[in-house]
Formats: C-alpha cells, sequence, structure tokens
C-alpha cells in the first residue's frame, strides 16, 4: 500500500525529468517505435490538418517532395492521389530506414544541410513538409531553399507544432527506455514564416489551427497529463497552411 501511495505520488506530482536531445540523434532514438504511438494527440492533429489540406492540392502525376518524411506517415494518403513520383528528405538515418522498410523502392535523401544543393531548381510540382519547421536552426535558409526547388506555378505543404505553445514551453517529448526524451526546437512565428515564403512568391491559399481545448483533453488525461492540459488549455497547439506561388 505504502508503495503504491509512492508512487501515485511520484508520478503525479514529480513529473520524469526531460532531456533534450538534438534533432537527428532524437529522431534516430525515436525511430524504433514512432509507428507504433496509439493516442499521440499531435500525431493525431497533422493527420487530420493534412487531409484538409492535401485536398485543395492536385497531386495526380505531379512530382512530390516530403521534406522531414520522418517514417512516411502521410505516404499512404499521399500514393492515393497518384503521383508521378514521392521523393523522401530526412536529417534522420534511422526514420528514413524505417521508411525504406515500409516502402521498399522509396527514393529518399539524407539532408546535410539548408541548401538542397544536390537538387535542382524547379524540380518539384508539390513539397510537402510536416511537424518539421521548428527543428531547422536557419528557417530563412532552408525555405528559400525549398522554394528554389519548387516549380513557378507549385504548392507548399506545411504543418508543425504551433510557436505559441513551444514559446510557453511545450516540447515534443518521447519515451525512450526510462527516460523522456524532448527534441530541440526554434521558435519561429507563424507570420515570419509567411513573409519568407510572400518574398519568394508564395502566398497562402489556406490555413488551419488547432487549439488545446475539451475536445482533446481525453489525450491528456490518458497520460496522467491533467496539469499540463490545464497549462495549455485555449492555446494553439499545431498549425497547417497551404502556400502556392502564382
Amino acid at each position: 500500500m505504502i508503495k503504491t501511495v509512492k508512487k501515485y505520488i511520484s508520478r503525479h506530482f514529480f513529473p520524469p525529468q526531460v532531456t533534450e536531445r538534438a534533432v537527428v540523434e532524437a529522431y534516430d532514438l525515436w525511430a524504433e517505435n514512432y509507428d507504433s504511438q496509439p493516442g499521440n494527440l499531435m500525431l493525431d492533429l497533422d493527420k487530420m490538418l493534412f487531409s484538409k489540406l492535401i485536398e485543395g492540392v492536385e497531386l495526380k502525376e505531379k512530382v512530390v517532395a516530403d521534406i522531414g518524411c520522418g517514417t512516411g506517415r502521410h505516404w499512404i494518403e499521399i500514393f492515393k492521389k497518384e503521383p508521378a513520383s514521392l521523393t523522401g528528405f530526412d536529417v534522420s538515418p534511422g526514420m528514413l530506414h524505417k521508411l525504406k522498410e515500409k516502402f521498399p523502392l522509396a527514393e529518399t535523401y539524407a539532408i546535410t544541410d539548408n541548401s538542397f544543393s544536390g537538387i535542382s531548381d524547379h524540380n518539384f510540382d508539390v513539397v510537402i513538409s510536416t511537424l518539421t519547421v521548428a527543428h531547422i536552426e536557419n528557417l530563412k535558409e532552408a525555405l528559400e531553399a525549398w522554394c528554389r526547388i519548387t516549380k513557378d506555378d507549385g504548392d507548399i505543404i506545411i504543418t508543425d507544432f504551433h510557436p505559441d505553445t513551444l514559446a510557453f514551453g511545450g516540447k515534443r517529448t518521447f519515451k525512450h527506455g526510462n527516460t523522456q526524451i524532448a527534441v530541440r526546437n526554434f521558435v519561429y512565428t507563424v507570420d515570419k514564416i509567411k513573409e519568407i515564403l510572400l518574398t519568394n512568391g508564395f502566398k497562402a491559399v489556406s490555413e488551419f489551427e488547432r487549439k488545446i481545448d475539451e475536445s482533446v483533453k481525453h489525450y491528456y488525461t490518458e497520460q496522467n497529463a491533467t496539469l499540463v492540459y490545464e497549462k495549455f488549455k485555449g492555446f494553439p497547439v499545431i498549425y497547417g497552411i497551404h502556400f502556392r506561388r502564382e
């Protein structure tokens, strides 16, 4: 009985210490169980936002890039729209390895810098990037490269953890063994992202966001994280934007 009480107190009042890791290291560790995360709020909300955004984009016979593709979470949905090709880019060899297990014929590239120097100008009809932007240290350099490799009449779709929540202490975390690991993030306002894309000839066609409210409270209660819910209630937790260059 005493042990049970101590365990309850420890779990509810002294949350496990979170260790921050750089992006490549963190996602290499996360890759092993990234696709086995039932009840992951961010992944579930991202799936919903991505489905809304992709409705406004013609992918049939299009050349598509997925930057920050991870294990290819959205690839089945993308392939249903019959693109001519789909290329995955990621900084994590571990994530790309998992993607290749699922899609053995996939064309993938390990990102080693922001410039995408090995990719020709105006190469892709559509560039997709989900849950990635805030992991990039030099955002302007990266987004300008994305614009460079996108065709003149191309589309860019971005989703990510909302900067308002990140700025207030929100973290992307996962459990590895007995350790809670947070992936390093950088905070960029949505207006800053729009400004960079606008400068490169893109405008926002559609935009969505989801807030932490009663509809997602069960994600927190199931993880015994009601205190986290109360802290961030009312904050936007994820955004998604469809940009088009005209």
